[in-house]
């Protein structure tokens, strides 16, 4: 098809707004057929476009509470992209043209000529989906009308449904226009309190999307809500802080927890200490109440701590203050330093509580609701002390304040349980306080290791199935420490430190992708550490070299692990290039079973690769000159990687298969450059993913 190419620029396609200062050129391809039928593709778009982009599920957790469970469907996903990008050129093209046929079918909609639910959700989708994508101006003459006529047709239409299609369709637009938004403060305040209006609407669906809208406008317009604006009186914060209560009475408790995080980012976009802590003290009032009354009446009656009432809002109140944690940052210190010594004494009491129900039930009791609900519990426990952490901006705090008491309520409880009672979020607890606190952790690193090594170990080595989420957590966290605290590795004993590296060789040869690169990793990272520093590096090679080799090479050719190419082409040379050039100065063969004065390192290596790599349809010639090209140390990294895929498409295992993996570094530099294409043209990257320091 003949083909047209477009040299489009904010002068060209906004002229009548004069802003002849700016001159951005974007070029893409258009079909001559395509600028022909303009005006009748866009209707065909808005109309035809089927959005059910996610399933959303409502199933029940283990403790029998309702949770939403997003199933994303890829294929749908990938039209919904197209037909956006697609919109989103259209509008370069002609946004005059554009806009009118969407007022057209809006029209259409309020007068009742086309209305249907399906007709208005595609139209407010592709009138979403053109976001940033016109002027300023010409976007807010055109949200405005959009808006006026949405909100006539939620008033006029009858019937709860109806309505509720509408008012769904109404906060989705909002969402999608920040930038108007923060522009028109008014209208900012308008739509947030209609947004509390439907968060006492009980028609399935509503409260949801108005709880998810405002997080969404929460995230993208933070500062106006903690500024006094014009002819106001206080921060509207402040104002929504005074009615809280009335605003969550109707909501349920995920959808609470929903609007704290949203409040979480207004609060946390204040720049005065004070004022922040003061209205963080305010947001938390009603859920410290409710946590001062049950941990006071505790000591009275343990037994109240395990009624199911009472941990149900136990959980809850942490839920709660994870999600405002996860959004208040740094900040939430104020919050944690009133509940920190409580909630590890919770955490004792709910550990003992599951502790004296296996002791006298046996170990199935592990599985018993009462034990499942201590132990979500506990789980939430962690991930707010982790969220905290991750976020925290001061280490040093995090040392004095938090460190020890913290390590001294965890490690010994997971070390003492039994392997069903574990919670793999210790794991990932450690890995974040080593990840933050690096160096300082030095002292700390061997308790932790002598907490959690052997029992974990116990508990994943058995076979590759078990505790799959122990085992992903378990070696982050012996990456952060070879990351940060390598030293530590070697005041283990060699039995010890040997077995840690059988367990990094074993993460690289397992099947799940994400275990597996991180085995990779840690290897890769190991062999940094240990080039540091001449000794270390000669006993490391001199013991792990040669395994390490034959490993890494059977993972690398046996057609189950191509995710892992790079990570393992990396790793390859980087060990033969210190066997090549003299860095390691040991023998690496045993000179008990190699009595030969002439060799050396080179030839061993050499040799014993060829013997790794005998294989049927590959001649011994081929072998050479593959193996002398990996230990040619004058090529870089890429042409390494060229001339391992050169040899192993010739192998029978790769000759048949789809290789793509492979060459994924090439296509992932293709995607950035495709997204650095699209970052030029306005409208192309949508708010939500925008960065945030952009939003404001």
């Amino acid at each position: 098809m003949a083909a047209a190419r477009c040299y489009l620029s904010r002068r060209t396609l906004h002229y009548k707004l004069g802003q002849t200062h700016t001159y951005h050129v974007f070029v893409f391809t258009v079909p001559l057929l395509m600028l022909s039928l303009l005006p009748f593709l866009l209707p065909i778009f808005t109309f035809n476009l089927t959005i059910l982009l996610r399933k959303v599920l409502i199933v029940e957790d283990e403790n029998k509470q309702l949770i939403r469970e997003i199933i994303k469907d890829t294929d749908s996903i990938n039209l919904y992209k197209s037909m956006r990008e697609t919109l989103i050129y259209l509008t370069h093209l002609d946004c005059d043209d554009t806009q009118s046929i969407m007022l057209e079918r809006l029209a259409a909609q309020v007068n009742g000529s086309e209305w249907s639910w399906h007709n208005l959700n595609t139209l407010c989708w592709a009138i979403g989906s053109i976001s940033g994508a016109q002027g300023e101006e010409y976007e807010k003459r055109f949200l405005v009308t959009v808006i006026k006529d949405l909100l006539g047709m939620c008033e006029v239409k009858r019937g709860k449904d109806n309505k509720a299609v509408v008012a769904s369709n109404i906060m989705y637009v909002v969402g999608q226009y920040p930038r108007f938004l923060r522009a028109h403060w008014r209208f900012l305040k308008t739509v947030v309190n209609k947004l509390f209006e439907f968060m006492h609407e009980t028609h399935p669906g509503i409260q949801d999307m108005a709880c998810d809208t405002f997080l969404k406008i929460a995230q993208k317009t933070r500062k106006k809500f903690v500024v006094c604006q014009t002819q106001e009186v206080v921060p509207f914060v402040e104002e929504i802080l005074q009615t809280l209560p009335t605003i969550i009475m109707d909501l349920e408790p995920h959808q609470v927890q929903s609007f704290y995080e949203s409040m979480g980012y207004l609060i946390g976009a204040c720049e005065n200490p004070q004022q922040r802590d003061t209205w963080i003290a305010s947001l938390m009032d009603y859920p410290n109440q409710s946590w001062t009354a049950i941990v006071s009446e505790a000591p009275r009656d343990m037994n109240i701590m395990l009624q199911p009432e009472t941990m149900k809002q136990v959980l809850a109140i942490l839920k709660t203050n994870v999600r405002a944690a996860t959004s208040l940052g740094h900040a939430y210190v104020s919050q944690l330093g009133k509940m920190f010594l409580d909630l590890l004494t919770v955490y004792s009491w709910y550990s003992k509580g599951i502790s004296n129900v296996i002791a006298t039930q046996g170990v199935q009791a592990a599985k018993f609701s009462q034990v499942l609900a201590m132990r979500s519990i506990k789980r939430e426990t962690l991930r707010l002390l982790e969220t905290f952490i991750e976020r925290s901006e001061d280490p040093r705090m995090v040392t004095a304040t938090f460190l020890t008491p913290l390590l001294n309520s965890v490690l010994g409880d997971y070390q003492a349980n039994i392997p069903d009672a574990r919670d793999p979020e210790v794991l990932s607890l450690m890995t974040c306080l080593v990840n933050k606190l690096q160096q300082t952790m030095l002292g700390e690193v061997p308790r932790i290791l002598e907490a959690v090594l052997d029992c974990t170990l116990g508990m994943i080595t058995k076979n590759m199935e078990d505790y799959p989420e122990h085992r992903i957590k378990f070696f982050n966290l012996m990456r952060a420490i070879n990351s940060h605290c390598f030293q530590v590795f070697f005041q283990l004993p060699p039995t010890a430190f040997a077995l840690l590296i059988d367990c990094v060789v074993w993460a690289f040869k397992h099947t799940e992708r994400n275990i597996s690169e991180t085995g990779l990793n840690i290897l890769r990272e190991v062999l940094h550490n240990v080039s540091q520093d001449e000794a270390i590096a000669n006993a490391f090679y001199q013991q792990f070299a040669i395994r390490l080799i034959q490993e890494v090479l059977v993972v690398l050719f046996d057609s189950w692990h191509k995710s892992g190419f790079k990570l393992q082409a990396i790793i390859l040379k980087t060990m033969f290039h210190a066997i090549e050039t003299g860095m390691v100065k040991v023998p690496l063969w045993d000179p008990n079973a190699i009595n030969d004065p002439t060799m050396t390192n080179q030839r061993y290596g050499r040799q014993f690769v060829e013997n790794c790599l005998t294989v049927s349809n590959v001649t011994k010639t081929q072998i050479q000159l593959f193996v002398e090209g990996l230990f040619n140390t004058q090529i870089d990294l890429p042409t390494f990687m060229n001339h391992l895929r050169d040899f192993m498409v010739q192998l029978k295992e790769f000759a048949s298969s789809d290789n793509a993996e492979l060459f994924r570094e090439e296509q992932e530099a293709l995607l950035a450059l495709e997204r650095q294409r699209a970052a030029a043209i306005p409208g192309m990257i949508k708010p939500v993913d925008q960065p945030d320091e952009a939003m404001y």
